[in-house]
């Protein structure tokens, strides 16, 4: 059980690091796929340092002081994601954007997040 809640919560850590810092630096490679996307969405490019790449940096934050022994602030921070991909995925369905970056919010993060929220309450319990 410990082997799979670390796993994962590291995955979704470097996952939703990597994320939220090429958001907030504008990171080309990732621009490329992601202006369009924003543009079809209607999110303007300015939400890429506050609220996108912020709230993605601080959940991945929560979640390793989770690791590290803070339990209750790991669940707030995979909470907090859930919610956050949650309305991403509502974002790109709302205008019928099916592309890259819906699958990845609804078919890689989101599903992280998730997991991630039922391991932390599951280690709260033992």
């Amino acid at each position: 059980m410990f082997a799979a809640y670390l796993s994962v919560m590291l995955v979704t850590i470097a996952a939703n690091t990597f994320s939220g810092g090429a958001a907030v630096t504008r990171f080309g490679p990732v621009m490329a796929t992601l202006a369009p996307a924003m543009e079809t969405a209607g999110v303007p490019q300015s939400w890429l340092t506050f609220p996108i790449g912020t709230l993605k940096l601080a959940g991945a934050a929560g979640l390793l002081l989770g690791v590290l022994g803070v339990p209750f602030v790991g669940t707030a921070a995979a909470i907090g994601l859930v919610l956050y991909f949650v309305c991403a995925a509502y974002t790109h369905i709302r205008v019928g954007d099916y592309g890259q970056t819906f699958y990845l919010a609804a078919g890689v993060f989101l599903p992280l997040a998730v997991a991630c929220l039922v391991l932390q309450i599951a280690a709260q319990r033992v």
